[in-house]
């Protein structure tokens, strides 16, 4: 606010979604900036307010920025490699879907990478508060790569009980990434076993499950290897 000598208001997903009119209430007289992290169209909530602003008869501007749905080829792997992007939600004691699994499944038969989006729970309300209407919040929390790799491994195994020997194995090679963009930024390639245990820090995370590589592309993931022998071993069955 001192350096451009204007307010701010900070704008969580709940103002966003629910209260976007407020945002645009003065934009037909005035100029307001919606500042978002990474590229404004990385989430659909950004489009809804660009058709409300059209729909109001108001001018807008995008101007874009960076975002990890391109920054992850920090890592080597060569964006137009890239199949469908997919959220891995925390599971909880009653609500464990796979859906996810069965899109990353899919982009590695046709030879593609998968980012996978890690889940983010901030401002969530507990059931209870929820229903009576209480606005207390449960502290954030953001899923890391271990624990992503973790409820993959347990898909795959409960794919085994079911008969089913998944093409995503505890072999299959992934990609840790930690707070991209940052100065700490932390980059860890191997297998889907090592991203179990591999440590990364803290928020943000992504993973990325590879599909059929590209000699650069695997060039590239030695760099930032956890056990270059196993690495180099199994990424080597991916890329014939």
């Amino acid at each position: 606010e001192e350096f451009y000598g204007k307010e701010l208001i900070l704008a969580d997903r709940e103002t966003v979604e629910q209260e976007a009119d407020s945002i645009l209430k003065e934009a037909d007289v005035c100029d307001v900036a919606f500042l978002v992290v990474g590229d404004p169209f990385g989430a659909t909530t950004h489009s809804d307010l660009v058709l409300r602003a059209v729909k109001l008869g108001i001018p807008y501007e995008v101007i874009h920025n960076a975002s990890i749905m391109n920054a992850v080829g920090c890592c080597g792997l060569q964006l137009y490699n890239f199949g469908e992007t997919v959220s891995i939600v925390f599971w909880t004691d009653t609500w464990k879907p796979e859906s996810f699994f069965d899109k990353i499944k899919k982009n590695m038969q046709n030879g593609m990478h998968t980012l996978c989006l890690l889940d983010i729970k901030v401002k969530e309300q507990s059931l209870e508060n929820l229903m009576k209407g209480r606005k207390i919040y449960e502290p954030p929390r953001y899923m890391s790569v271990n624990q992503a790799a973790e409820q993959l491994l347990a898909i795959i195994q409960n794919r085994r009980l079911q008969g089913e020997e998944p093409e995503i194995t505890e072999n299959t090679i992934c990609v840790g990434l930690a707070r991209v963009g940052a100065p700490d930024q932390k980059i860890a390639s191997g297998t889907l076993h090592q991203m179990s245990t591999v440590e990364l820090g803290g928020p943000l995370h992504s993973l990325i499950v590879a599909g059929t590589m590209h000699p650069l592309e695997l060039e590239m993931l030695q760099l930032f290897s956890v056990d270059s022998s196993s690495f180099e071993k199994n990424a080597f069955q991916r890329t014939t």
